[in-house]
């Protein structure tokens, strides 16, 4: 299968870093998993596109402020397991498309699907708002 054109909202598998383990001197996220894409621009003079992820975990949230509880009709639209998820606001991962982090799903695809507008306006606002009062860990994988 062939890599999806990104854009916000979309769902890809991804080997996210969390900030803790990039702390440590991480290279590489502990497993792969869903991210929605926040920021994907357009490609620039050097032909890239600079995207932005947020993750998709299982872990309840240590602060509730920090991430959206994704309802379960979503999370069944996105052929996500049957368990609670949260996508995070406050911990994101900066990258150049596709970089070497994008991973096939066990059927081969890249993505879950997109997420509904109004989940994401909802992610967006949320960040926004964290990175104004500086609680928003940015990890760049192009390092």
């Amino acid at each position: 299968m062939t890599l999806p054109v990104p854009r916000p909202g979309l769902v890809i598998r991804y080997s996210f870093l969390w900030s803790t383990e990039h702390d440590r001197g991480g290279i590489e996220g502990a497993k792969d998993r869903p991210c929605a894409i926040v920021v994907a621009t357009p490609r620039d003079a050097d032909g890239h596109i600079h995207t932005i992820v947020a993750p998709i975990t299982h872990s309840p949230p240590p602060d509730n402020s920090a991430s959206i509880e994704i309802p379960p009709t979503v999370c069944r639209a996105l052929d996500l397991d049957g368990g609670r998820h949260w996508l995070r606001l406050d911990e994101l991962n900066r990258f150049l498309w596709p970089g070497y982090d994008v991973r096939p799903r066990s059927d081969g695809s890249y993505a879950y699907g997109m997420l509904p507008p109004a989940l994401f306006e909802q992610l967006r606002r949320g960040i926004l708002q964290l990175q104004q009062t500086r609680k928003t860990r940015v990890v760049s994988r192009d390092d």
